[in-house]
């Protein structure tokens, strides 16, 4: 089962118009990536439940003072330790969540090892 955060049909966002609820075990996660990613949908899930479901979002155009950049954001994430997925079997990495605060992933710039 997926649970999607973002609708990926809209243009991009500008600054201020994602709102993130931060609170004392609650955080939240942004996944910068590059511009070849717009529109991609990156998958997270807890760590320590693997058979938990994962946690869709879209990768944006975001505007801001200076200048333009691409992210994924997940608001309101329980904090724990959390796996980003490169492709439906493969992870690109960890990210720890804390409470009260907003981590930062950034995409790796090539694949995982063996894969294609």
């Amino acid at each position: 089962m997926h649970e999607h955060h973002h609708d990926h049909r809209y243009g991009p966002t500008e600054s201020g118009t994602v709102m993130l609820d931060l609170g004392a075990d609650t955080g939240a996660l942004i996944i910068y990536t590059g511009r070849d990613l717009h529109g991609r949908e990156i998958e997270i899930s807890r760590a320590d439940q693997p058979a938990a479901k994962r946690i869709h979002a879209a990768v944006r155009e975001r505007i801001v003072r200076d200048g333009v950049f691409h992210s994924a954001v997940y608001p309101d994430l329980p904090g724990g330790l959390y796996t980003v997925w490169w492709d439906e079997e493969t992870p690109a990495g960890a990210i720890s969540v804390t409470g009260g605060a907003i981590a930062e992933f950034a995409w790796p710039s090539s694949a995982p090892p063996g894969v294609g």
